[in-house]
């Protein structure tokens, strides 16, 4: 890494090495130098249906996380009320995939937000679009 972490970014890598799922899932979550963060994680098997591809569930968490984690980053604490999802490919045993969430509508209430499930090369294998309740700040200190 080549730029220092905000203080936001070290709290949101904290809060999600506390969240037990996604740490079952072995996902990572990687500062980006906008301020933002992104997930990254390598298909082992236990992530895998019986077709020996990730399951869907796989994604939509990671979409889910990373459409939260958008919001976190707008210190925004939020929960999700919605969340759709396209598969547009199957996504292959040891292929490693980056979801990335966007925020669509920041709102006092409720935010609207998209995340993009793709590899390393930049194919896409699934986009998500959420709905969210606002709980509060994420970082009580901050605007």
């Amino acid at each position: 890494m080549d730029f220092p972490l905000t203080q936001r970014q070290q709290e949101i890598i904290r809060f999600y090495h506390l969240n037990p799922f996604i740490e079952y899932l072995h996902a990572a979550v990687v500062p980006k130098p906008d301020g933002a963060v992104e997930l990254r994680l390598t298909i082992e098997p236990e992530h895998t249906n019986l077709y020996n591809i990730v399951h869907g569930g796989v994604l939509m968490t990671l979409a889910d996380t990373a459409m939260g984690a958008a919001a976190l980053a707008r210190n925004k604490k939020v929960v999700t009320m919605s969340l759709s999802m396209d598969f547009m490919h199957a996504v292959p045993l040891a292929k490693t995939i980056i979801a990335t969430g966007v925020c669509l509508h920041d709102g006092k209430h409720a935010m609207t937000l998209e995340s993009e499930i793709k590899d390393e090369d930049g194919k896409i294998y699934a986009k998500g679009h959420g709905t969210f309740y606002v709980l509060g700040k994420f970082l009580e200190d901050e605007e």
